[in-house]
């Protein structure tokens, strides 16, 4: 089995680290459209294989799409940050083009291909990614609910000095500050809801700081992260490729769902070889129900911008 990741950059370089480590395909292709940046990363990974016992291959490309072909899932991490002066239409215009172009690629030579976006604005270039490659939305998959889940467990565990294997918490809604819902209510430690342990206000502290957590990293290490968003694409693409049936929150597209239509955005999922298999009801409260609306109004407006700009 062979598994593209489009970026060479610090997230898709340690998705392709995590993937390779846990032999979860004969081949993982990395492509960059710089030169040599993902041939060398490659080769550095497999200077780990006698070290660390993997037998998968990692091959670096520049630009050379025939080498993704036959590829079973491809991660899609390329695109450039917002930067100081850039307005909201710049970003999503020039990531648009990238991510078109890339998904374009992609199914000329693995039209079978399950998609798991990275790029942000994450909600939006998934929606694109549905509205213009022509692939059952099944096949589409947003990153961002799983990294901001995984964000919640971390403040959880901190806040109860407990294991963050031992908590289930998920966020819901667009993946953005103020857009994510973590669900706090449903959070539990080992079945026992976490309100049993925290008052009121520390609850909402952990709240406020998972919402935060992406912008608290880019202000402490002057980037954004990578680490996490590697493993969170690694996870969901190990669910694929090993069918393991995993709940995730991600970017999927909802007819109806949750009480919205025509929009990706993030909400629980079980997620197998088929990509996202079904979706998974939750029983929110009329504060929720309300948290979710606005939060899909705001990746609407975000939408919004494809269809001013004609891009799709």
């Amino acid at each position: 089995m062979k598994i593209t990741i489009i970026g060479a950059g610090a997230v898709g370089a340690t998705t392709a680290d995590n993937l390779v480590r846990r032999n979860i395909a004969e081949e993982i292709v990395l492509l960059d459209i710089k030169e040599g940046v993902a041939e060398g990363k490659a080769q550095d990974m497999m200077q780990t294989a006698a070290l660390l016992g993997f037998e998968s291959s990692v091959k670096g490309v520049t630009n050379d799409y025939i080498q993704t072909a036959g590829s079973a899932v491809a991660v899609i991490t390329s695109g450039i940050p917002r930067k100081p002066g850039m307005t909201r239409e710049e970003l999503i215009g020039t990531n648009a083009g990238i991510v078109k172009s890339v998904v374009e690629n992609l199914i000329r030579y693995s039209p079978d291909i399950i998609i798991l976006i990275v790029s942000n604005p994450m909600d939006t270039m998934t929606y694109l990614t549905l509205k213009t490659s022509g692939l059952p939305k099944n096949r589409i998959i947003g990153m961002g609910g799983a990294l901001d889940s995984a964000r919640f467990k971390y403040q959880l565990a901190q806040k109860l000095n407990a294991s963050a294997n031992d908590l289930q918490a998920i966020v819901i809604g667009g993946h953005g500050d103020t857009t994510m819902i973590p669900l706090i209510k449903h959070a539990t430690w080992n079945s026992i809801p976490v309100a049993h342990f925290l008052t009121e206000e520390e609850q909402q502290e952990v709240v406020k700081k998972t919402m935060v957590g992406g912008a608290t990293l880019t202000a402490l290490i002057g980037t954004s992260a990578w680490y996490a968003p590697g493993a969170a694409a690694a996870a969901m693409v190990e669910s694929i490729v090993r069918d393991q049936n995993k709940l995730f929150t991600a970017s999927i597209y909802l007819e109806g769902e949750y009480g919205e239509e025509d929009i990706n955005i993030g909400v629980p999922v079980v997620i197998n070889r088929n990509g996202w298999d079904r979706i998974v009801p939750l029983e929110l409260s009329d504060e929720e129900k309300e948290l979710f609306k606005n939060s899909a109004a705001a990746v609407r407006n975000m939408n919004q911008v494809l269809n001013d700009s004609n891009i799709i």
